[in-house]
């Protein structure tokens, strides 16, 4: 049977495939134009090595993410709007599960690639905070997506080892892990408001109304990313 899907796709398909056996360092271009059922002349055109093809990867998932924004959520908080994004882009990820778990163990081994996957997460993480309406703007609005991206790889194994039909753990352990940076921001933004000049705009308000700032201390903002 012909595959008629675009090159990009097929080869970002196939490194994933590839990686679920083996370590990216050992996986050749060679093998992965053979893997997509494309020539290695058009692999080059399209792609410049494994890490572009990782990025050509986390783009269009993030354009599958995008695309599939349901309009009747307009009318949600903000938390539930980037609780449904994350879980679109956790379901268009499940069919590479094996792949990803292996893109894990070669980042533990590889501090360029580790760089490289960072930088990738946060980049999409922008793009999808943006999508549920909260801002990366401002002091408070860059340290967002860097901190969703480090939240969600400590979520990882959870995603990874989920198999239940609608990644039920999935679900609840990110709703928790929603809740915790709520609060984390909430303590952050106390510590602001104390520091002349740095005192959050009306337009770094967080996902949800906070509530009235308890007594916090940069040790504890500090102590809520660990």
């Amino acid at each position: 049977m012909t595959d008629d899907r675009p090159t990009t796709d097929r080869a970002e398909t196939a490194l994933l495939e590839l990686l679920a056996d083996h370590p990216l360092a050992e996986i050749r271009l060679a093998a992965i134009a053979e893997r997509a059922g494309v020539s290695l002349a058009d692999l080059r055109a399209a792609y410049d090595g494994p890490l572009d093809i990782l990025s050509g990867f986390a783009r269009r998932i993030d354009v599958a993410v995008l695309a599939g924004d349901d309009p009747s959520m307009a009318g949600e908080s903000r938390r539930e709007r980037l609780l449904d994004a994350l879980m679109r882009r956790f379901d268009l990820l499940a069919p590479h599960r094996a792949g990803l778990a292996g893109l894990r163990r070669s980042a533990r081994r590889d501090p360029v690639l580790a760089v490289h996957l960072g930088r990738l997460v946060i980049g999409s993480q922008a793009w999808i905070l943006e999508a549920a309406g909260i801002s990366s703007g401002g002091l408070l609005g860059r340290l967002r997506a860097p901190v969703l991206a480090a939240a969600l790889a400590r979520l990882a194994p959870t995603f990874l080892a989920d198999e239940g039909e609608g990644l039920p753990k999935t679900m609840a352990a990110l709703d928790a892990m929603l809740a915790d940076l709520e609060r984390l921001e909430r303590r952050a933004r106390g510590v602001l408001a104390r520091v002349p000049g740095c005192r959050p705009r009306a337009a770094e308000a967080p996902a949800e109304a906070p509530e009235p700032a308890a007594e916090a201390n940069v040790d504890a903002v500090v102590r809520g990313f660990q």
